[in-house]
């Protein structure tokens, strides 16, 4: 009994829920304009490639999010749209947070945490390397 439910319940178990978690985070980004929608994909992405490849090949052949996730995937490419996608929502998130009147300390900390995520993401190339070698 104890081994049929550790089998169940094992890391292949958890890592394809966290990723179907993920994926619907990930499309309710699509309708929310402040939560992000890639990133969760991508996440999804890591989950399901060491737990389901079926699920995998779905993201990665999905006709809207499958060439930004094989590109990253291949790359790590943000294309430039990615970048002023992310640029802009997390400023306008930002700019309603501030209206919010939230304490002063969580307009740092999430100020502090758009920088990080905003250095990292324009620091990743815009396109695939080229294939043509000089």
């Amino acid at each position: 009994m104890k081994n049929s439910f550790s089998r169940i319940f094992n890391r292949c178990f958890w890592l394809h829920l966290i990723g179907i978690i993920f994926v619907a985070l990930g499309f309710i980004g699509i309708v929310l304009p402040v939560m992000p929608t890639t990133i969760f994909f991508i996440l999804a992405l890591a989950c399901f490639t060491r737990s389901s490849p079926r699920f995998a090949n779905w993201l990665l052949t999905h006709p809207r999010f499958g060439p930004s996730l094989q590109m990253w995937q291949q790359h790590q490419v943000v294309p430039p749209k990615g970048k002023w996608g992310a640029g802009i929502g997390m400023s306008l998130g930002f700019i309603i947070l501030c209206y919010s009147q939230p304490a002063i300390w969580v307009l740092a900390l999430v100020a502090t945490i758009e920088v990080i995520v905003l250095a990292y993401i324009l620091r990743k190339p815009s396109y695939p390397p080229s294939s043509d070698v000089a």
